[in-house]
């Protein structure tokens, strides 16, 4: 390896770098390369990773109390699988009643929206068009031969399907599979990943790991509190309201809302449409406004500064882009991912600005006068590194 001091002009320090680590450029690039590839069967790791990472904490705590790293693994495990079969049993009859009750209002809907909805908006349905059944029967009768070739290529779409079913269902098979093996073996990652790090590198990459560990932690059990607290207020909020599908327009704002602005939008879709549709009286409105407009408050000004707090410091549009970004790259992997990995990013930034103000190529060329860029102090709080 070359062992020629840095030179001290910036384009010297540049060609001096690349020449050094271009091998190491190259494996990275590789390596990314590599995971776009192999973005369709990522999901199972990904979702397994992230379940090992937020259960590792209370793995350590189980050890600490003379378990087994395996038994303690195993207890979690049973946990984990008895508040979601709780919560299972809990919710699914009642969003099963839900959508009968969905499907047997359809045809008042349907009336519904001939006689009072479209005649309100201008809308005019052809000369004998009826939405009911005996009019839907009629449509179908007469354009058989264009419904048959539309049921006919459905058909082959779901044939064609079936392997993609097939590895869904694989794919959620493996989460619980890779997420036991992961959490059980995590401090022998960790521990793996220290001991590749040059030992030059391993006091900056262990404060780097600290920090990102303090925010990632944060952002995650925040954001999922958030989650549930909004799933909760809506669904009693709204039920409370008269609305009868409370519970799935809830389920669906609590579900999106770590999306900023797009869970209330499409809740607030949902329910007045509902609404309208079960009480035919646009007054009844006024109770879902109201129910979005103290969530939206409780959302932006008790639970997300209570739960989750400042110190992710994501911007709601940094938040859209990283969502739409990883979505773009990676599909629902990188919807997955795009959050944890920005709230990680934007630590690494934060240094990397530091280092960037200090650096030969960003001072080459200024006065000698000018001040160094100020270091920042450490805080009392700051989190310990998770790399052992």
């Amino acid at each position: 390896m070359n062992t020629d001091p840095v030179p001290g002009t910036a384009e010297d320090y540049v060609r001096f770098h690349l020449r050094e680590h271009w091998p190491w450029l190259l494996v990275g690039a590789g390596l990314l390369l590599l995971a776009v590839m192999l973005g369709p069967i990522l999901m199972p790791f990904v979702v397994g990773a992230g379940l090992a990472y937020v259960g590792d904490p209370i793995v350590d705590r189980l050890q600490r109390l003379r378990l087994s790293r395996t038994a303690a693994v195993c207890v979690v495990f049973t946990a984990l699988t008895l508040a979601g079969l709780a919560a299972l049993l809990l919710l699914a009859p009642m969003v099963y009643h839900q959508f009968l009750a969905l499907l047997r209002n359809i045809p008042d809907w349907l009336v519904w929206l001939q006689t009072q909805a479209l005649p309100r908006l201008g809308v005019a349905l052809p000369a004998g068009v009826q939405l009911d059944a005996e009019g839907l029967k009629a449509i179908v009768t007469q354009h058989w031969s264009e419904a048959g070739g539309f049921v006919q290529a459905a058909w082959e779409r779901v044939s064609q399907s079936g392997k993609l079913l097939l590895i869904t269902v694989a794919n959620l098979l493996l989460i619980p599979v890779v997420s036991f093996y992961l959490l059980r073996d995590w401090d022998d990652l960790i521990a793996w990943i220290r001991g590749v790090i040059p030992p030059r590198y391993l006091p900056k990459v262990g404060e780097l790991a600290g920090e990102a560990d303090g925010v990632l932690g944060a952002f995650i059990r925040g954001q999922l509190s958030v989650m549930a607290a909004l799933a909760l207020y809506y669904a009693v909020a709204l039920w409370a309201a008269g609305l009868d599908l409370a519970l799935v327009v809830g389920l669906i704002v609590g579900l999106i809302s770590f999306i900023p602005y797009l869970g209330s939008i499409v809740g607030v879709l949902i329910a007045v449409i509902a609404m309208l549709v079960q009480t035919q009286d646009p007054t009844s409105l006024i109770w879902i406004a109201v129910v979005f407009g103290i969530g939206q408050f409780l959302e932006g000004n008790v639970l997300t500064p209570w739960l989750v707090g400042d110190r992710i410091g994501l911007h709601p549009v940094a938040v859209i882009f990283a969502v739409m970004a990883g979505g773009q790259l990676f599909g629902f992997v990188g919807v997955l991912l795009a959050l944890p990995v920005a709230a990680v990013l934007a630590v690494m930034m934060r240094h990397t600005k530091r280092q960037w103000l200090l650096s030969p190529l960003y001072r080459a060329g200024t006065p000698q006068s000018l001040p160094a860029a100020p270091a920042q102090p450490p805080a009392s709080d700051e989190p310990t590194s998770p790399l052992p």
